[in-house]
């Protein structure tokens, strides 16, 4: 065998990086070589075309296996995840009948969220009867942390003689998330009370080595339009500053970083999620490792994975069923403790028991049929996501750096520093958004052409929300379109636009498909045509639809004479739109044709202007 390969390898001898090279060089024809072929992200990092064993020269972890120290491949010797979801907590016995359900439907993690004023008061009897404890890990969650802490007291009071290695709880206080970052102040004053109240806690379960009290919320970051880097980088300042604040009570280190959990967002940047997890074990294991605990083993980062709300759209709605599977591949493929899928429907609705059973078989199918839990990091020793986990945590700890030279996140908050930075990733997402240059299915892109909003939708679920001060505000990419598209839909009218199809065929043909994109992205009606064999047969067809918009799709160089003539024809009639920037462009501007539709056009501005000049 050992001959076999040796002759196998002999027959293909190995081809160098200036080899690669130079052939790129040739067949990029003159073409530049960074435009073309190198990707920039909004990391603050850009990704080659392709990558080989040297670029991993320099990374120290790659013999280092799943269950070590510094833990990239991973926190234990197996690729196991929890499927959670999450119940909306308003009467004790009708959360516990549906969390029953989940169990008996293959949920092995059940999270109990509970408005502020009601998780002290739940009937704690009444809403975990029946739930074997041993049997499944159970989460908490409640911005209020003083409410919450009672809670906690309750629950554990309830379990008093339940093995204490054998209870999986986690309670998600995180007053630095759920009230600084999201509503501008701690709940408890200028939150010392909050620390005094988790430093108590931390003591009183001391002896549970699987129940954790401190949830780091960074998938709030995500969800207000941050870069991966900036919520990898934000969250683990967030938790830094609870070592900090928890040992300054006397806590140990071993005592603080066991008792902590971490909520990240997985969005549909499907690669550069994997690494951003791997890169986050890392980072989180060298920070704790910088205190000196007694084991690493308290250097292990507990990752909870759920889907993102920011890239979910209302209009398509099923499109969030295959974001959401996509998302939980990237987590799964990762290495997650435990991980939630958000139905298709959670930002427009109440989830269904339709959208929530998909949500939770879409895990299922991945563990069952698709076997991910049974492959250790399978994306270790790739060189494209090994060199995207070292640009990730390079990027993410140069931030956090930054934080911590402002004095730490709190402080860095205050300042103002994390809503700016967050904002100017938002705006700038947005921007690529209303370009096209990221593209949100059903929503700037391909949308269903007939599609009107249920009108059980509320406006408010397509408005984005406005706070004033210094605070995150979560949000969805698609708002912007789908507020614009709801507009048409409730406004009473029918705009068409009508593809005059002429010239060349094969060009207007191309510009018709773009052109009926482009329109009913603002919920405008397209009609599309072949192709007419005359400018004047066009019109005729045009003037009879009534359409409101008549687009012209030909070639650039059909278009000298044929815009003119359709101009000619069709007066004031309706407004006459180009497809396309041809060369011809200013001396079509010259005649009084101003209206150009392209790929480089603010598709969500033009289309603004259009529903002004329509009167919507």
């Amino acid at each position: 065998m050992a001959n076999t390969k040796e002759k196998l390898f002999a027959e293909f001898p190995p081809v160098s990086t200036e080899q690669w090279e130079a052939v790129i060089t040739t067949d990029l024809k003159g073409a530049d070589y960074e435009r073309k072929l190198v990707w920039k992200t909004g990391e603050g990092f850009n990704v080659r075309p392709y990558y080989r064993a040297e670029n991993l020269a320099e990374v120290e972890y790659l013999g280092v296996e799943a269950g070590e120290f510094p833990f990239v491949r991973g926190v234990s010797k197996d690729n196991t995840w929890r499927v959670h979801q999450t119940i909306s907590v308003e009467c004790a016995k009708a959360a516990n009948e549906e969390a029953l359900k989940l169990l008996n439907s293959g949920v092995d993690s059940l999270g109990f969220c509970f408005c502020d004023a009601c998780a002290c008061e739940v009937d704690v009897d009444a809403l975990l009867k029946d739930i074997v404890p041993t049997a499944v890990e159970l989460t908490f969650c409640n911005s209020n942390v003083k409410s919450l802490a009672a809670l906690a007291e309750k629950v554990l009071a309830k379990y008093a003689d339940v093995e204490k290695d054998a209870l999986r709880l986690n309670f998600c206080l995180d007053p630095i998330m759920r009230n600084l970052s999201e509503k501008g102040a701690f709940c408890c004053g200028n939150g010392d009370e909050c620390f005094d109240i988790i430093a108590k806690l931390i003591k009183a379960t001391a002896e549970y080595k699987h129940v954790r009290v401190v949830n780091v919320a960074g998938a709030i970051f995500s969800n207000a339009g941050s870069t991966i880097v900036e919520e990898l980088g934000f969250t683990l300042a967030a938790a830094h500053d609870y070592l900090v604040k928890l040992m300054e009570r006397g806590l140990s280190i071993d005592q603080v970083a066991r008792k902590i959990r971490f909520t990240f967002a997985v969005t549909s940047n499907y690669f550069l999620e994997m690494a951003k997890f791997r890169a986050a074990r890392l980072l989180w294991a060298n920070i704790v490792k910088a205190y000196n605990p007694e084991k690493n083993c308290a250097c292990k980062m507990r990752a909870h994975a759920v889907t993102s709300t920011w890239n979910q759209t209302v209009y398509d709605p099923y499109v969030n069923m295959l974001r959401g599977t996509t998302e939980a591949m990237s987590a799964a493929i990762a290495g997650v403790h435990s991980l939630e899928v958000r139905p298709f429907d959670y930002a427009f609705e109440a989830p269904t028991e339709f959208s929530k059973r998909i949500a939770r078989n879409a895990q299922l199918l991945l563990k069952h049929e698709s076997h991910f839990d049974q492959v250790i990091d399978p994306a270790g020793g790739s060189y494209y996501i090994e060199s995207l986990t070292k640009s990730i945590a390079s990027e993410a700890w140069a931030l956090f750096r930054t934080i911590e030279e402002k004095g730490g996140y709190i402080a860095a908050f205050n300042e103002g520093f994390i809503v700016e930075r967050v904002k100017a990733s938002a705006d700038a997402k947005d921007k690529n958004i209303a370009t096209r240059r990221l593209i949100l299915l059903g929503a700037n892109q391909y949308p269903n052409f007939t599609e009107v909003a249920d009108e059980a939708i509320c406006e408010c679920k397509v408005t984005r929300e406005v706070k004033e001060g210094n605070v995150l505000v979560p949000y969805r990419g698609a708002m912007a379109f789908e507020a614009m598209r709801m507009k048409v839909d409730r406004s009473g009218k029918a705009p068409k636009a009508f593809m005059l199809t002429c010239g060349t065929l094969g060009m207007a043909r191309a510009r018709a498909q773009f052109s009926c994109n482009f329109f009913a992205c603002a919920g405008i009606r397209v009609e599309d045509n072949t192709f007419f064999k005359s400018v004047e047969e066009g019109v005729e067809a045009a003037l009879a639809s009534k359409a409101e918009i008549v687009v012209v799709c030909a070639s650039d160089d059909d278009y000298a004479t044929v815009a003119p003539r359709v101009k000619e024809l069709l007066g004031d009639k309706a407004i006459l739109v180009v497809a396309g920037a041809p060369a011809c462009a200013a001396e079509l501007e010259a005649q009084g044709i101003n209206n150009f539709i392209n790929v480089k056009s603010n598709v969500l501005e033009t289309l603004k202007d259009y529903l002004k000049k329509l009167g919507i």
